[in-house]
């Protein structure tokens, strides 16, 4: 698939979605000055060639689950397979693969203790076509929100002009909002497309279009629910992408993990459990671009006494989605 260039106003839609995700075409078209016709053409164009999508998430840090970086080491021309049948998991929600076709990374979500010694003793593949899994638990994640490479694109004004409509204060969950198993339902369509409007979802499930409109609004509320926006990383000119496993003295750890949260090729940094104990998700525009960076910042963080670096050659499912 070809991906596209953005433009100026693609750059305007992305940013927009990644503070309101759900923001109507009659939005973005305000705040973008454009109209809502071409709004709605532009967001399906890039839904098509550069897989745009806005995707409902329960934050499960809030609910006592945990998310799990696992890498497994295959035998050559065995990882392809392994990795789609982990892609179709729904436990699962990035599947990567590494290093030259022979190592899968992807982390998935245990929501209680007895699930996940049955992901670790029984669910993962065991065959001898694996070789070695090491899993790792996500303790601290240093970038909860977008990426800042699709949050530069709106002026000072145009904020302004969207801060009335940002996502609802995030609160404590509270005893009036509970995540309950009647919520699935809403929860497993805002999965697949988290802009879906409240009618089509109330049809999807069949409930009442205000007690849809009610139940999201509350679990954004007790900040339950959010909203992740999707995309192509080669839209944004960025055609490497790598995981970085650091080991970091742990005294410095936090300032570590915080000032490489800050970098522009870092999507995503967390601490986690492990013979290393910092991973970045990390994007450039080319090899050059990665050394320069692994000779550079990188480099200079404090406390760091060693890196592994694992570039990425095909990604199978991202933020939960199959591609």
């Amino acid at each position: 698939m070809e991906v596209p260039v953005l433009d100026a106003v693609d750059r305007q839609i992305i940013h927009i979605l990644t503070i309101e995700p759900r923001a109507s075409f009659r939005t973005v078209a305000e705040i973008a000055g454009i109209s809502d016709q071409t709004a709605a053409r532009r967001y399906r164009r890039l839904s098509d060639t550069a897989g745009l999508r806005v995707l409902g998430m329960v934050d499960g840090a809030r609910l006592g689950w945990v998310d799990w970086f696992v890498r497994l080491q295959t035998t050559p021309g065995s990882a392809d397979s392994i990795a789609e049948a982990l892609a179709r998991r729904p436990d699962t929600r990035w599947v990567r693969l590494a290093s030259g076709g022979t190592e899968i990374v992807c982390t998935l979500q245990a929501r209680t203790p007895e699930q996940r010694d049955a992901l670790f003793l029984r669910g993962l593949p065991g065959s001898r076509r694996v070789v070695q899994i090491s899993a790792h638990s996500i303790l601290h994640n240093f970038n909860p929100g977008p990426w800042q490479g699709a949050t530069r694109a709106l002026s000072a004004v145009q904020l302004a002009k969207l801060a009335g409509l940002a996502s609802p204060a995030q609160v404590p969950p509270s005893p009036q909002a509970p995540l309950t198993p009647q919520d699935d339902p809403l929860l497993a369509e805002l999965a697949r497309d988290g802009r879906a409007s409240h009618a089509a979802l109330a049809a999807a499930i069949h409930w009442h279009e205000s007690t849809v409109r009610r139940r999201i609004d509350e679990l954004r509320r007790a900040g339950l629910l959010y909203f992740d926006v999707d995309i192509d990383d080669r839209v944004f000119g960025m055609n490497v992408h790598a995981m970085l496993w650091l080991s970091v003295e742990p005294a410095r750890l936090a300032e570590a993990g915080q000032a490489i949260a800050a970098h522009s090729e870092i999507p995503f940094a967390a601490a986690t459990t492990g013979p290393t104990n910092l991973v970045a998700s990390a994007l450039f525009r080319d090899t050059r671009h990665l050394y320069e960076y692994l000779t550079g910042e990188l480099a200079g963080l404090p406390g760091v006494s060693s890196v592994q670096t694992a570039p990425i050659i095909r990604t199978l499912k991202r933020t939960a989605s199959v591609h």
